[in-house]
């Protein structure tokens, strides 16, 4: 079992994530991650879509979502070099003073934002890999135990340029 991604451009309709993500509940895959937007073209949305699988049953994805007729075309990221960021938010609850003064410095180490905060609560934002934010997660757990509530989003990604296209 390994992680991929796939990127699928798609006609911009109503339905179109619906029967994609049909397809991968019919079949019973389980997708890691989905994220939608629409591109510079209205007309086409990219979907990224991480999951985690073998290799035969990757390739039986990869070509059952190539016969979609809203699929305008299919791109596998998982062995190329990407750019691939996932968006977090952390509220950490019930925080004394020197809480927030600890969180304000964790933000900087790991170079996320604190976009909110009370005297009681912090809400954190982190836009890194989804390792990054794994890490993050896991020292905010043992620092502020069963007083965090985590909200990730969709990871998106997008192939390194090489050197030649520069």
């Amino acid at each position: 079992m390994k992680k991929r991604w796939i990127c699928l451009f798609v006609e911009n309709d109503v339905g179109v994530l619906a029967r994609i993500s049909g397809l991968f509940s019919g079949k019973s895959y389980n997708l890691s991650s989905l994220t939608v937007g629409t591109t510079e073209d209205r007309t086409v949305s990219r979907m990224t879509i991480s999951l985690t699988s073998d290799d035969r049953t990757f390739e039986q994805v990869k070509k059952q979502l190539g016969r979609c007729v809203e699929v305008i075309k299919v791109v596998d990221y998982t062995d190329i070099a990407i750019h691939m960021k996932e968006l977090m938010f952390v509220r950490i609850n019930n925080c004394s003073a020197r809480d927030i003064d600890e969180i304000f410095k964790i933000s900087q180490v790991f170079q996320v934002s604190v976009i909110d905060y009370s005297p009681e609560t912090a809400l954190i934002e982190s836009v890194h890999t989804e390792n990054r934010n794994n890490d993050l997660i896991a020292l905010l757990e043992k620092c502020y135990a069963n007083r965090i509530e985590i909200v990730r989003g969709g990871s998106v990604a997008i192939e390194t340029l090489s050197i030649a296209d520069r």
